[in-house]
C-alpha cells in the first residue's frame, strides 16, 4: 500500500517539494561534511527549507491564493530589507530617506537606537513614513511572479494604550508649554502614569520631542522667580520613571538639557527631588555610554556636595551614582579631583552606609592620588578597625583591598599595619578566615610585613 504523504494532492506542488528536497539534502550534506562551507550556503538551505515550509502549509489549505512562496522566488534586492535581508511586506522610511520593514526597524529603535542602521546618521526623529512607491512596485512584482504579497504586521505601540490615551498623552505635553496652573497639572499627571503605566514610558521613546516638551516648566520658568518646587519635583521624577524603560536610557541621556536639569535639582530641589535626580543619574548610568557623558558634564561634583550634606533619605541613591559612574577610570579621576576622598572616608568614620562608601573607597584605591588622599586623611587606623570589629565579609574584603594599594604605595604606612598584626592578629585572621580574594590580600600585606622585619634585621 502507498503512503499518503503531506504533498500528495497536487502533482506540481508535489514535484516542487522534491526538488527542494534534494536542494535542502545537497546544501545540508556540503554544511556537515565539508569544514569550508559558507553562510551562503546556510542561507540558501533556510530558504530551501522555508519554501517546504510554505509549501505543506499550501497544501493543508489547498488554496493556491494563499500560497506564499516569496522564500523561493529570488527577490530583488531593492525590495528586501537591509535589517532583516527579506521581502519587505509594510516599507516605511526613516528620518535618514532609507526604507526599512516596519517591524525590523521599529525594532531597532525600541531597542533604544537614534542612528540610521545603514548610514549610522543620528536622527532628528523616529517618525516613521509609509513609503507607498516601494509598497506598489512590491505589489506589482509579487504579482508578476504569482506570490501573494503578505499583509503589513501591526508592530507599533506596547500594547495596553489606546488611541484616546495617545491624544490624552500628547494633549498633556502640550499643556506643559501652557501657564503654570496647567503645567503642574500635566506634571502631576504625567508622574503618575509613568510610575503606573510602564507603556507609558515607552510613548517617551517614539518621538524625540516628548522628553524636551516633559522638560519645557523647567526650560523656560523665569529666571528670577524661579521655578515651582512641586512642578520640579513632578519632571524629574516622571524623568526618573523614563530612565527605567531599558530602551529610554541612551534617549533620555542624550536629551541635551537632561543632565544639566539634573544637576540643577540636585543643587537647588526639595530633598525628594533631589534624591529622585540622584537615582536617575543612577539609572542612566547603567549604560557605559551613558557613564562617559554624564561624568563629562561635571555632575560628580554636585553628587559628592550632596553626599557631604548627609541627608538620609538621599545619601543611598547619591552613593549608588557615584559608584556606577566611577566604574570607568576618567570618572575616577573626576570624583577624586572633586573631594570624594575626602567626604566618603568622614562618612565611614561617621558609620553612615560604611558598606556602600567602602565600595566607592574601594574602587578609587585603583587611582594613584585617591591613595595619597587616603594616607594624609589617616584612613588606614579606620580600615583596620573595620577589619576587626565588622561581621561583613564584604566589608572586610573592601578594607583589606584598600589596605593592600595602601601598603605597596606607602612604606610609612607599615608601621601602623605592623602594630595592628602585633597587637590583634587582624591581617593574620583575615589571611586564615577570610574570602579568597581578602585572605590573597592580607597574605600579600603579611610577606611585605615579613620581608620588612628580615631588612630590618639584616641592617
Amino acid at each position: 500500500m502507498a503512503k499518503t504523504g503531506v504533498l500528495s494532492s497536487d502533482p506540481t506542488v508535489r514535484a516542487k517539494a522534491v526538488e527542494l528536497k534534494k536542494e535542502l539534502q545537497r546544501l545540508v550534506r556540503t554544511i556537515v561534511d565539508d569544514d569550508d562551507y559558507s553562510i551562503h550556503a546556510i542561507d540558501r538551505a533556510k530558504d530551501a527549507l522555508c519554501a517546504l515550509r510554505g509549501l505543506i502549509m499550501f497544501n493543508k489549505r489547498s488554496s493556491p491564493a494563499t500560497f506564499k512562496l516569496r522564500e523561493a522566488v529570488p527577490c530583488p534586492e531593492e525590495f528586501k530589507c537591509p535589517l532583516s535581508n527579506q521581502l519587505m511586506r509594510d516599507p516605511v522610511i526613516l528620518a535618514s530617506g532609507q526604507t526599512y520593514d516596519r517591524p525590523f526597524i521599529q525594532k531597532w529603535l525600541n531597542a533604544g537606537n537614534r542612528t540610521c542602521p545603514r548610514t549610522q546618521q543620528v536622527l532628528s526623529h523616529t517618525i516613521l513614513t509609509p513609503n507607498h512607491l516601494i509598497r506598489e512596485m512590491i505589489s506589482q512584482w509579487c504579482k508578476s511572479q504569482g506570490i501573494e504579497l503578505p499583509n503589513p504586521v501591526q508592530c507599533g505601540r506596547e500594547e495596553g494604550i489606546t488611541e484616546a490615551e495617545c491624544d490624552r498623552f500628547f494633549s498633556l505635553l502640550d499643556k506643559l508649554s501652557a501657564a503654570v496652573p496647567e503645567q503642574k497639572e500635566a506634571a502631576k499627571e504625567l508622574r503618575l502614569l509613568t510610575k503606573k503605566v510602564p507603556s507609558f514610558r515607552a510613548l517617551f521613546g517614539e518621538s524625540v520631542d516628548a522628553i524636551t516638551q516633559l522638560l519645557t516648566p523647567l526650560t523656560r520658568c523665569n529666571s528670577q522667580s524661579g521655578v515651582h518646587p512641586d512642578l520640579q519635583e513632578d519632571v524629574i521624577t516622571t524623568l526618573l520613571n523614563l530612565s527605567i524603560h531599558d530602551s529610554n536610557k541612551k534617549l533620555v541621556a542624550e536629551t541635551p538639557m537632561v543632565v544639566p536639569l539634573l544637576m540643577e535639582a540636585l543643587r537647588s530641589g526639595t530633598i525628594e527631588t533631589r534624591s529622585n535626580a540622584a537615582a536617575t543619574l543612577f539609572t542612566l548610568s547603567a549604560l557605559d555610554s551613558n557613564k562617559v557623558l554624564i561624568g563629562k558634564s561635571g555632575v560628580l561634583k554636585p553628587l559628592i556636595d550632596l553626599l557631604d550634606e548627609g541627608h538620609l533619605l538621599t545619601m543611598k541613591d547619591v552613593a549608588s551614582a557615584i559608584f556606577n559612574l566611577c566604574i570607568i577610570h576618567e570618572n575616577k579621576a573626576r570624583a577624586v579631583r572633586d573631594g570624594a576622598v575626602r567626604v566618603i572616608l568622614k562618612k565611614i568614620v561617621d558609620g553612615v552606609h560604611v558598606d556602600e562608601l567602602l565600595a566607592i573607597l574601594a574602587m578609587l584605591s585603583t587611582h594613584q592620588r585617591a591613595i595619597e588622599e587616603m594616607g594624609e586623611l589617616g584612613a588606614v587606623p579606620c580600615l583596620l578597625r573595620i577589619v576587626r570589629e565588622s561581621n561583613c565579609e564584604r566589608n572586610k574584603e573592601n578594607c583589606i583591598a584598600i589596605l593592600h594599594t595602601v601598603c605597596l604605595n606607602d612604606r610609612t604606612k607599615w608601621k601602623a599595619l605592623k602594630e595592628e598584626e602585633i597587637s590583634y592578629g587582624t591581617i593574620s585572621k583575615l589571611a586564615q578566615d577570610g574570602t579568597s580574594r581578602s585572605k590573597r590580600k592580607a597574605n600579600g600585606i603579611l610577606e611585605r610585613l615579613r620581608r620588612a622585619i628580615n631588612i630590618t634585621h639584616t641592617a
